[in-house]
């Protein structure tokens, strides 16, 4: 899979500071992030909305349902971590697990779609000193990431540490 480099430029982190707000999150899980689908989807995992307008690596993400069993596909801010990936069950700071948290629980294989290539990889929920890593890993890319846990509650977002198979 090619590397995730993205890194926000000056007007992109500009931008986080709305998606951090309240309104700004409710906009891109709305609006922006149900976008993406179609983008990635007809440009192959080549282009997001999301990449453009606030320079995060967006994936096509395809896990299968924990309840269904069907393959599930959305866009979501992957992380890199060398030839790992991470992500965040941030679902925008709301008081719920998103329903991939929860499939990826179930299911932990799954495929990543990201300029034009799909790779199977491994998910695991990290705790502990990993998890840590991890989610300063998350934060250092989008500071956004302290205030959905802020207004997550009670709810400890989950953080997956993704690793590429080998077949």
């Amino acid at each position: 899979m090619g590397q995730l480099t993205h890194r926000p430029n000056a007007v992109q982190r500009a931008l986080h500071v709305i998606t951090r707000t309240q309104t700004g999150s409710w906009l891109f899980a709305r609006l922006l992030h149900h976008l993406d689908r179609p983008v990635l989807r007809l440009s192959h995992g080549r282009f997001s909305l999301t990449s453009a307008l606030a320079g995060l690596p967006v994936v096509a993400v395809t896990t299968i349902g924990a309840k269904s069993g069907q393959p599930r596909t959305l866009p979501l801010v992957a992380i890199p971590d060398g030839e790992n990936v991470i992500l965040i069950a941030s679902n925008f700071g709301q008081q719920q697990h998103p329903a991939w948290y929860y499939n990826l629980r179930a299911h932990p294989e799954t495929r990543l779609t990201y300029e034009g290539k799909t790779v199977t990889y491994l998910a695991q929920e990290t705790d502990g000193v990993e998890r840590e890593r991890c989610w300063q890993c998350a934060v250092t890319l989008y500071s956004g990431y302290r205030r959905y846990q802020e207004r997550a509650g009670q709810r400890k977002i989950g953080v997956f540490l993704l690793k590429p198979q080998t077949k």
